[in-house]
């Protein structure tokens, strides 16, 4: 039982909302119960899509501050691996996650939802990378993802700064995929992972394989990776349905193999 993941399963649609009173604070064991909730996940075959967000008015305000007090230097590059792995976990996720900022997106906040497939996010929504301020750099990816995301100069702007920027920025940037009113936030993403959870499983996992694993690797490996991807895709029965559906004018009906 999770102490700090609440979760409903509603349609092929898990929502995980991040409990951890009163900022959210993310912490090894909320990483863990994350991934352990997102495991679970893998394995039901009920589950098409996952929507991430937070309780209350705040995604994720950062790091738990008392568990960074404890660092030492012995114990640094096990904390890091541990939080890279974490991250790699989520965007290696088969199953589509997308992240539903509902508040403030702080530090680690951040770098979890850069590891998401796609994010929407409130109009009351706020993003950072403050650590520069704490003498310190983003350790989760932050450096990586968000210059992949939004070009190394708007990345740079952020980190070197420390500044907070509004979703609307943020969208103009390409950090989230569109602002929404506040209380229509989990409406939306609902919306879009239904949408998403009505497409052939296989091919949405083939998908975010081509686009995550292909992104790994120089240009002509990666487009290795989406031709793999797509020769696979043609043995399937969903691709057949598919293309008999599209001809006969009606809605396919997937099987997920």
């Amino acid at each position: 039982m999770a102490d700090h993941i609440k979760l409903s399963l509603e349609e092929g649609i898990a929502t995980l909302v991040i409990s951890k009173p009163p900022v959210n604070a993310l912490s090894s064991k909320v990483f863990n119960e994350i991934q352990e909730t997102l495991a679970s996940l893998h394995k039901n075959p009920d589950a098409r899509a996952a929507i991430l967000t937070g309780e209350g008015q705040t995604f994720a305000a950062g790091a738990d501050i008392n568990e960074i007090l404890t660092i030492t230097s012995a114990s640094v590059k096990d904390m890091l691996k541990r939080g890279h792995e974490f991250m790699a976990f989520v965007e290696n996720s088969p199953l589509p996650v997308i992240a539903a900022v509902n508040g403030a997106c702080i530090g680690g906040g951040l770098e979890l939802i850069l590891s998401c497939h796609l994010r929407l996010a409130s109009d009351k929504a706020r993003f950072g990378l403050p650590e520069i301020g704490l003498g310190i750099i983003p350790g989760l990816g932050g450096t990586q993802r968000l210059a992949r995301l939004v070009g190394f100069t708007r990345a740079a702007e952020l980190i070197l700064t420390g500044d907070l920027i509004s979703a609307p920025v943020a969208a103009q940037w390409g950090l989230v995929n569109a602002v929404v009113p506040e209380a229509m936030l989990l409406k939306q993403a609902k919306g879009l992972a239904k949408k998403i959870a009505a497409r052939s499983k296989v091919a949405v996992q083939a998908a975010l394989r081509a686009i995550y694993q292909g992104a790994r690797e120089e240009f002509g490996k990666g487009m290795g990776v989406e031709a793999a991807e797509f020769a696979k895709l043609c043995e399937s029965a969903d691709m057949k349905e598919g293309l008999k559906a599209f001809i006969e004018k009606r809605p396919p009906k997937f099987q997920d193999k």
